[in-house]
């Protein structure tokens, strides 16, 4: 099962008109322009890079487990200004999940959440392999497992 997964970035269209907003517009929808004042801190969830120093990135309750289940699930994440989504190749993992502790919560194809676990960033691909050899997994969400943001959607490849 090595390798048969692959990381899903969000499309970078759903957040442009975001960044034409006045700040009381994004104020209106409790979104924010932040500027960046930390690195590693800013993990973007269309690009799955981290931000730098002195960007500007969109602060956004985002839904990002929109399921018909108990499990639907929205939360903060991250979006840098002017980039595009990041494509990954099957087992190739985004670098910014590296350096981070991270909480995988593993779902079946009802929306369920039937694993979980946390893992160093390090060890990342051997946790999803581990999850994904049980065949009731059909994807698995990567979020901060300490404060932070939700960050990705793995799937079975």
């Amino acid at each position: 099962m090595k390798d048969k997964f692959v990381f899903e970035a969000l499309s970078e269209v759903l957040f442009e008109p975001y960044f034409e907003m006045s700040d009381r517009e994004l104020s209106e929808i409790n979104a924010s322009l932040v500027r960046v004042d930390s690195y590693p801190g800013y993990p973007c969830r269309v690009s799955l890079e981290d931000a730098q120093i002195g960007e500007q990135v969109l602060a956004i309750s985002f839904n990002h487990h929109n399921a018909d289940s108990p499990y639907s699930a929205s939360g903060p994440i991250f979006v840098r200004n002017r980039v595009k989504q990041r494509s990954y190749q099957q087992g190739e993992v985004p670098e910014m999940l590296r350096h981070r502790s991270l909480s995988l919560r593993g779902y079946n194809s009802e929306a369920m959440m039937v694993d979980a676990n946390v893992v160093e960033g390090e060890d990342i691909e051997v946790c999803l392999s581990n999850m994904f050899a049980s065949k009731r997994i059909e994807y698995i969400h990567v979020h901060n497992a300490m404060p932070g943001c939700f960050n990705c959607m793995v799937r079975r490849t």
